[in-house]
């Protein structure tokens, strides 16, 4: 079964001649580390008040629900500094600026992360998690027949254990608030509610 990846166009919105557009007069990149960056733009609301405003530039994202041959769900457990804690949750990983091709992105990550490998992958949603701090996309992607045939390369800082849900138990889970994982959550919901009650 072929890929099928993200729709021509992303679907955002214009704010062009918007009234409440706030125009930009200038910007600058006022720190950098791996992954992010944050930003500074100085714009003018529209009742005329000029401020700056600071922001989150961070890449684009897949994320992968990933089903067994069962109908099990790889999930992966990962150190979360931010928070000081295990993670559990589904794969996911950076865009990289040359990254044309979205599927075959989610299948990169999804191998390296958990040494699965999706027989397919299919185009679920792309969301914006929080378009009031930082601009990064996550696309998700629903991957089927994933097998364990490939060898995990983490990166340095990745210290992931892999294993296998029950995609009801996952979802009670999500709905009882014992996955806290933003992604998690709205990956599994949107499946739930999109794909298995259509």
């Amino acid at each position: 079964m072929a890929d099928t990846d993200a729709p021509d166009g992303s679907g955002s919105d214009t704010a062009e001649a918007d009234e409440l557009a706030w125009r930009t007069t200038g910007s600058e990149t006022e720190y950098t580390c791996p992954g992010f960056s944050v930003r500074r733009d100085d714009v003018v609301l529209p009742d005329g008040t000029e401020t700056d405003f600071h922001s989150v530039e961070d890449p684009p994202a897949v994320v992968i629900l990933p089903f067994t041959p069962d109908g099990d769900v790889v999930v992966i457990e990962e150190w979360r500094q931010s928070v000081g804690r295990v993670n559990r949750g589904l794969p996911a990983g950076t865009v990289d600026a040359d990254d044309a091709d979205l599927a075959a992105v989610a299948r990169r990550e999804l191998a390296e992360e958990t040494g699965y490998e999706a027989e397919s992958l299919r185009y679920l949603c792309a969301v914006e998690p929080a378009n009031g701090l930082l601009d990064s996309v996550h696309h998700y992607y629903l991957a089927h027949g994933c097998a364990p045939t490939a060898d995990r390369d983490l990166d340095f800082n990745e210290s992931i254990r892999v294993g296998v849900a029950d995609y009801d138990d996952l979802l009670d889970d999500v709905l009882d608030g014992t996955v806290r994982d933003g992604r998690t959550v709205l990956g599994v919901t949107r499946y739930e509610l999109a794909e298995r009650w259509r």
